[in-house]
């Protein structure tokens, strides 16, 4: 049977609900399978509250999804728990409310105007009050990454030379380097998101799906079989080689 993957989503509803038809239309052809969302769900789009809401009663009513943590799901979460918490992934200049990272489009979601442009105690005294408590604690609860077969799945990456049980959630989420310059055999193929690119790549070692829909790109769902990766597109299968 195949398994599926979805990219970085940030808040675009309309293209995880267009990845998740072009999958159901895989399935009808070659089998069904897992499908796991490789986290940041969250930030810069438009409907964050609705892709987490879609994907957490998508697993209540039994669908075999497996959604990861990412970077912006844990600020998020890290927000409303302490609005002063600073993510140790994120440079010190930034806060989760900082234009560039998006935090306050996904309060938007959840009818909290102007985040970026108030006193934070109150942005979160309402955040408090208006975010769904069940959004918050599923994405509190996602895994940072799950292996099925050949593959193994995370956000961001991993740190070379250190078994994935021993991996650090910090590590998980946010690395970069040296994880995108390591040509080394895994073991496991990686796939991937969190370093938006323009278009899925395969690395031999690991497959990047962030085709940038938090810029505007589109969002990338693939199917693997074995070791093998294809692209999904409107009309079906496009081989993803390194």
């Amino acid at each position: 049977m195949p398994i599926y993957a979805i990219g970085d989503v940030h808040g675009h509803l309309g293209l995880l609900k267009a990845a998740h038809d072009r999958i159901t239309a895989d399935m009808d052809r070659h089998g069904t399978g897992t499908i796991v969302h490789l986290g940041d769900l969250v930030d810069r789009g438009p409907d964050s509250r609705g892709v987490v809401e879609f994907l957490r009663r998508g697993i209540h009513d039994g669908r075999d999804w497996v959604v990861l943590k990412g970077n912006h799901d844990r600020m998020f979460t890290r927000f409303m728990a302490d609005p002063w918490d600073h993510d140790p992934g994120l440079r010190r200049e930034y806060s989760w409310l900082h234009p560039r990272l998006g935090g306050a489009t996904t309060l938007a979601s959840y009818g909290i105007a102007n985040a970026s442009d108030r006193p934070v105690l109150k942005v979160h005294v309402e955040a408090v009050e208006k975010v769904a408590k069940d959004d918050l604690v599923f994405l509190t609860n996602c895994p940072t990454w799950h292996r099925q077969g050949e593959i193994l799945f995370v956000h961001a990456g991993i740190r070379p030379g250190i078994p994935i049980e021993e991996q650090t959630e910090d590590d998980l989420v946010w690395i970069r380097s040296p994880f995108l310059e390591d040509s080394r055999d895994y073991g496991p193929l990686i796939v991937h998101g969190h370093t938006a690119i323009d278009a899925p790549t395969h690395y031999g070692n690991r497959v990047n799906i962030d085709s940038s829909a938090a810029y505007g790109g589109p969002l990338t769902a693939i199917a693997i079989e074995g070791r093998d990766v294809f692209v999904l597109s409107d009309t079906g299968r496009i081989p993803l080689r390194p």
